[in-house]
């Protein structure tokens, strides 16, 4: 198996004509804080589960949660697995190039650059949705959404010069707050002895995650809060440690979230009653799901600390989702492809900082775009690029799992293992195609008032076209390009990488 292997120094900087990441940036606290901020608790409790208890798996809601959180243990039990062995900036990339060859790898990495994106514009848009609520509500300025986009946007530009030490500094205080804040008010639903029916048992009853009005469409909500947590991967190169970082994050990122997820709401649930969970999340005001017992529970003080920390956790969020972003311009960049400078990282910080700006110039120009066509922040730009994020990283999440197997099938005998290597991995990408198939059967309700959108029709096909362009760049440089196709994937961390004395070390 051929590979590029690259030094771990010290610092940032170029090495051997492969311009290098800051090697010991973050340790596994920090990594755990990027995955999880891609998450978003609070942004995914607020926007996720008032839908799907609405007009998904009702009461069943937390035992939806239950379920994804099985599954995506499942399937982080082959990622693991992979990370274990590749250290790469690109992770899914990387992972598949390896699993499944240099075509396959190529059109994933495409779709996970595309996911990336939007993901940080999409988030840009419920920031500015939040911001724009929440000023008019508590200090009654009532200002243009675009502002606060705009603001958002320069400042996660000015933190991602610098290297992800400062970033995971300010994602911690961010993310520490917002998971304050839900625990705060879950605990004390608990120790109330919950709402009008009590602490009852039926919304964690697993048969219930597939009850209620749309069983699929609440399940493919709760898959959908867990989205980014695989981003764990891509701070290997940057990480102590990455052998043993990566791995402990990861499984760390899904359970932790998971059982996080679990407990609000089901305490959300039982602090307003079932019957009244259901009311509300069908309303004109579905916050009120969370605003409700958060005021009967704390006070109409913590009420307005939600509202704040709405925004923290969105900008937490998008600033996240930036960083994978500028991380997969980089790993690709770095191997010639799209645009060498890509590839640059800074001479001090060591972050990739040209792919950064390339990042905030693209997310810049999606936002205008919407903008400028009197699109919504929240309707059109949060909602339609979020699918079309999610539509194209759950397709690589799934090829990811099918990786898993082949990679071990042909390398490592000894560490081959009937459940880490075949089974687990296996049985995640028949659990990651469902997800997708549950996203394409319910894409119309997801997307609620922008379903009859030009762009939301256009979503399958911007996704296919992107993908079947990475195949067919791929199988051009294989056939033109031999010398540029042998490298598709391959630029790894020679400290994590398993060594291949055949092959030259740059």
């Amino acid at each position: 198996m051929s590979r590029t292997e690259i030094p771990a120094p010290e610092q940032g900087g170029r090495g051997h004509g492969v311009d290098r990441l800051k090697a010991g940036s973050v340790g596994l606290v920090g990594v755990v804080f990027m995955a999880v901020a891609t998450a978003a608790p609070i942004t995914a409790m607020t926007g996720n589960l008032p839908i799907a208890v609405g007009a998904g798996n009702g009461i069943g809601a937390p035992a939806g949660y239950l379920f994804a959180t099985a599954v995506l243990t499942v399937f982080s039990v082959g990622y693991v697995a992979m990370a274990r062995r590749i250290t790469a900036a690109g992770a899914f990339y990387g992972f598949i190039s390896h699993g499944l060859g240099r075509v396959a790898g190529m059109a994933s990495g495409m779709l996970a650059v595309l996911a990336y994106i939007v993901f940080e514009a999409s988030i840009v848009g419920v920031f500015a949705y939040f911001a724009k609520t929440t000023v008019a509500d508590q200090l009654g300025a009532d200002l243009p959404w675009p502002l606060y986009a705009g603001a958002m946007l320069a400042v996660t530009a000015v933190l991602a010069h610098f290297d992800i030490h400062l970033t995971a500094k300010a994602l911690g205080v961010m993310l520490v707050a917002e998971i304050a804040v839900l625990f705060a008010v879950s605990l004390a639903v608990l120790l109330a002895g919950g709402g009008p029916d009590g602490i009852p048992a039926a919304p964690v009853n697993p048969a219930n995650a597939f009850t209620g009005t749309s069983a699929g469409l609440g399940l493919f909500f709760a898959f959908w809060s867990w989205v980014g947590f695989e981003s764990t991967a891509m701070y290997g190169e940057e990480s102590r440690d990455p052998k043993r970082v990566i791995p402990r994050a990861t499984l760390v990122s899904v359970v932790g979230v998971g059982l996080f997820y679990i407990f609000v709401s089901w305490m959300t649930l039982s602090g307003n009653g079932l019957a009244e969970s259901v009311r509300i999340a069908s309303s004109d005001t579905p916050l009120d799901l969370f605003f409700a017992p958060t005021r009967t529970f704390l006070g109409d003080w913590a009420v307005d600390a939600f509202q704040w920390l709405l925004l923290t956790g969105s900008f937490a969020c998008g600033m996240a989702f930036h960083q994978c972003a500028a991380r997969y311009l980089y790993a690709i960049g770095r191997e010639g492809f799209l645009h060498r400078g890509l590839g640059r990282t800074h001479p001090r910080h060591g972050s990739p900082y040209f792919a950064s700006y390339v990042q905030t110039a693209l997310a810049t120009a999606l936002v205008a775009a919407f903008w400028l066509t009197g699109q919504d922040p929240y309707v059109h730009l949060y909602t339609l690029l979020a699918i079309l994020g999610t539509m194209a990283i759950l397709i690589v999440q799934t090829l990811c799992s099918f990786a898993v197997i082949g990679y071990f099938r042909k390398n490592h005998p000894e560490d081959r293992h009937w459940f880490r290597t075949f089974t687990a991995p296996l049985l995640g990408g028949v659990g990651m195609t469902a997800v997708v198939v549950l996203l394409l059967v319910n894409m119309r309700t997801a997307a609620g008032d922008a379903a009859d959108s030009l762009f939301f029709r256009l979503i399958p096909w911007i996704v296919g076209l992107v993908f079947f362009g990475g195949l067919g760049l791929a199988l051009y440089l294989k056939a033109r390009r031999p010398e540029r196709y042998e490298i598709i994937g391959r630029i790894v961390l020679e400290d994590a990488a398993e060594r291949d004395e055949e092959q030259p070390t740059l």
